[in-house]
């Protein structure tokens, strides 16, 4: 009977903490089962897009490879718009800029570089970006503009292309001693198997 009594009291005990605090364990529950299925159903779907944005980005290589400016444009844009957060935007937008650049159709490349400096949101294709967009701008004599794209925080491994693309809109500009200090400054920070080295100290030579 003593057992039946303070099973009861236990039981009673239980009932008024369930009473006080079940809705509110209830609730913490569901949103962490909620969390839990919403964090999976998220991974699988980035694992997902990535699977297709790799199906396309291949297709996107294969037009490009076969100079089918047409299907390249298109395929870049559909890259970019549907998997926009994937490592294959920033890599498409780049390998389309460089196509547009040397079809000269420069506005086109322009946009593809911007965007991967604006949008991408990948930090580590943005220096890329910025060299490239200031040849584009270098092109078409914007120097002051392309200055300004290599301005500001360079990471190390970029540094000695970004010194030397300083060189090179100097030089256009014929500012002579100003493009043989930028050339000077960046076979300073080359190592002896750097693979610009040569190619700036044969533009170094050739400024009068």
């Amino acid at each position: 009977m003593a057992y039946d009594l303070q099973e009861q009291e236990q039981l009673a005990t239980f009932k008024a903490w369930w009473d006080k605090y079940g809705n509110f364990i209830l609730t913490v529950v569901t949103l962490v089962l909620f969390a839990f299925a919403a964090y999976n159903g998220w991974r699988w779907y980035e694992r997902n897009e990535a699977t297709q944005a790799a199906a396309v980005y291949e297709q996107f290589l294969k037009a490009l490879s076969a100079r089918d400016a047409t299907r390249t444009k298109e395929l870049a844009g559909t890259i970019i718009e549907r998997y926009g957060r994937t490592v294959y935007a920033p890599m498409a937008a780049l390998n389309a800029a460089k196509a547009y650049h040397e079809a000269g159709d420069l506005n086109a490349a322009k946009a593809q570089l911007v965007w991967v400096i604006e949008k991408s949101g990948r930090a580590e294709f943005i220096p890329i970006a910025r060299l490239r967009l200031a040849g584009v701008l270098l092109d078409e004599k914007a120097y002051d503009e392309a200055l300004k794209t290599l301005s500001g925080d360079v990471p190390d491994a970029h540094a000695v292309a970004f010194t030397d693309r300083r060189g090179d809109i100097l030089a256009a500009q014929n500012k002579v001693e100003e493009a043989r200090a930028a050339y000077r400054e960046a076979l300073a920070k080359a190592d002896a198997q750097h693979p610009l080295r040569p190619l700036i100290q044969l533009k170094l030579d050739a400024l009068p």
